[in-house]
């Protein structure tokens, strides 16, 4: 048995040399310390927007707190082209989007949760801290109010896939600056950014002054909210969240990526968005709840 934080985990063996590991960097699964494991011949394959990973499958039980998800598909990675995951400080990835686009057609932990009655509500919620100090965590079958002021604002899925939901605009100063007669936006922790059109990011720069890349750090108490309207409910987003200061030099936190849907042009609302929002993904009812962080 491994307890997790993550649906694809590293594979202690003997094709270290391929993927550039260093054991000290990551910790990693090794099969053969578990008499709960059970192989698999499938292979597996992701690409991820930064980086990707090859591997094989297997089956174990993954324990999540006080969860033991018995029996659970996961992905243990052999290959790691390039840098970036070696440079990661997080040892896997734990999947909680929805079935139909699960690499290999894997059965995602949640959905196990879920179908062994582990968790007393088809429900889990996200609090991202706004530091390093304070905690964040992943709830998995509960709400805690306590995290977050007023009510949730409920609002349904336009797709099953990632979550996915339908925005109104996107404003700033009462003016449309992209998303102009609405667009989809999926909620995303593993995005670190806000993530859009290039068309609808550089005009989100333009507005707020930024050059090649940065912004004066002194602009950042007269910059205006970003305003994301949703089901008909403004999300306002501050400068002091959309912009980055990192020891004097600051920088926006903005991403392109042109990916068209059925629906229209698609945003990412990733980790700079979730600090400000306390958020709930409802399985049992399609939708995605959200509140100010208290």
């Amino acid at each position: 048995m491994y307890e997790v934080v993550d649906e694809v985990v590293e594979l202690e063996d003997e094709v270290e040399h391929m993927a550039g590991w260093s054991s000290a960097n990551h910790n990693r699964f090794n099969p053969s310390d578990s008499s709960t494991y059970k192989a698999t011949s499938e292979n597996v394959s992701i690409q991820y927007g930064t980086g990707s990973m090859t591997g094989i499958l297997g089956y174990d039980t993954v324990q999540v707190g006080g969860i033991v998800d018995t029996n659970q598909i996961f992905g243990l990675s052999e290959t790691e082209p390039g840098s970036f995951l070696y440079y990661s400080p997080f040892d896997g990835i734990l999947g909680l989007a929805f079935p139909s686009i699960a690499s290999s057609g894997a059965t995602p932990v949640f959905d196990n949760m879920m179908n062994e009655g582990l968790v007393s509500q088809d429900l889990f919620s996200v609090y991202l801290s706004s530091d390093d100090q304070s905690g964040s965590f992943v709830m998995f079958g509960g709400i805690d109010s306590s995290y977050y002021s007023g009510n949730l604002n409920w609002i349904p899925l336009s797709a099953e896939t990632y979550w996915q939901i339908t925005m109104d605009s996107i404003t700033m100063n009462g003016e449309t600056i992209a998303c102009s007669g609405g667009c989809q936006a999926i909620i995303d922790t593993g995005t670190s950014l806000l993530a859009g059109p290039s068309t609808g990011i550089s005009n989100i720069e333009s507005y707020i002054g930024t050059s090649d890349g940065t912004i004066s750090c002194s602009a950042m108490s007269s910059l205006p909210n970003i305003i994301f309207t949703i089901n008909g409910i403004e999300f306002p987003l501050p400068a002091s969240a959309y912009i980055t200061d990192n020891s004097g030099s600051c920088s926006p936190g903005f991403e392109d990526i042109d990916v068209p849907t059925s629906s229209g042009e698609l945003w990412i609302l990733g980790d700079i968005f979730i600090r400000q929002y306390y958020v709930v993904f409802d399985r049992s009812n399609n939708q995605v709840g959200l509140a100010p962080m208290a």
